[in-house]
């Protein structure tokens, strides 16, 4: 299998500068070749230098078209990489996107500029939300004036809940906390959720586990009980829609209750459960487990759906 590094994002985002400084870095030399695929032309250039120093060989592809698993091995046999690079251009939809069987998407990082990213968001939602939803890495770059960037990370997490988001100015990163403006109390006996209250303390867990470990919540949420799982346990989730209508997905943690078996499938339901991290087999390793301490049927909510793009 070839390792292929994805770098995606919209023009001017930020793409070259970040993978030109990625292949002069140590840590990234290779012996071999690499082939650098230039989906798109922005206002930065490759260095030639650079490339020859780094035994990178630029290959372009222009058209969506001609982006084709055929086209990709023919560079692939031109070139002999060890690895590829592909920046790829910013209004293809990465979904779309076929590679050859033996490429292997090592990693995918998404370059976004900050000072743009609310109008591609609010005219492009469901295009942003592509260029991230398998991103490991997303980098905000061109930070610097932006007071919401708190707003910025709760909109990609709603997406990509796993993704490593960075912020940078021109000083370098930027610490960013969704403690600063969550709705809730965190020292209060009991964390009651709302909508919102539940979307952002879905997002932040996430990322803060350890800050929920050992509190106690409260919320409404839909009984799902997955077929693989054991008897006293099932989830208490809500259906969220990330960027559009066509786009949603059940977001809940699982819930141990030792009489869970007695749910009926989608009741609607107000829990009160203990958070504790926990090694799972449904999360692949560590994860928020919630202990019930009362489960109680209630009505269905006005709102089913949670819109987390409004967060």
């Amino acid at each position: 299998m070839i390792p292929v590094y994805l770098i995606n994002g919209f023009l001017e985002s930020g793409k070259t500068e970040f993978i030109s400084y990625t292949l002069a870095q140590p840590y990234f030399q290779s012996m071999g070749r690499t082939l650098l695929i230039l989906c798109e032309d922005g206002e930065n250039e490759y260095d030639a230098k650079l490339l020859k120093k780094t035994r990178t060989i630029l290959e372009p592809i222009e058209e969506e078209e001609d982006f084709t698993p055929e086209s990709l091995k023919y560079l692939e046999k031109k070139v002999n990489p060890d690895r590829i690079i592909i920046e790829y251009n910013g209004m293809w939809n990465p979904k779309n996107m076929v590679l050859p069987a033996d490429w292997k998407i090592e990693q995918q990082i998404t370059t976004i500029d900050a000072s743009t990213f609310p109008m591609f968001y609010t005219n492009m939602r469901s295009l942003v939300a592509e260029h991230v939803r398998n991103s490991e890495m997303i980098i905000f770059n061109r930070c610097d004036g932006i007071d919401d960037l708190a707003s910025y990370k709760r909109n990609v997490k709603a997406v990509n809940a796993s993704a490593e988001i960075i912020f940078e100015d021109k000083d370098g990163e930027v610490n960013v906390s969704l403690a600063e403006e969550l709705p809730y109390d965190l020292d209060a006996d009991v964390i009651e959720l709302d909508d919102k209250g539940y979307a952002i303390w879905y997002i932040d867990i996430m990322d803060n586990m350890e800050r929920y470990d050992g509190k106690k919540v409260e919320y409404i949420g839909n009984v799902i009980k997955p077929p693989d799982l054991p008897e006293d346990v099932f989830v208490p989730g809500r259906m969220a829609m990330t960027c559009c209508a066509e786009d949603m997905a059940f977001l809940g943690f699982i819930c141990k209750w030792d009489k869970a078996s007695t749910l009926p499938e989608k009741e609607w339901v107000k829990v009160r459960a203990t958070v504790k991290l926990e090694n799972e087999a449904a999360y692949q390793g560590l994860g928020p487990v919630l202990y019930a301490e009362s489960v109680v049927t209630v009505k269905e909510p006005k709102n089913p759906v949670i819109d987390f793009s409004n967060l």
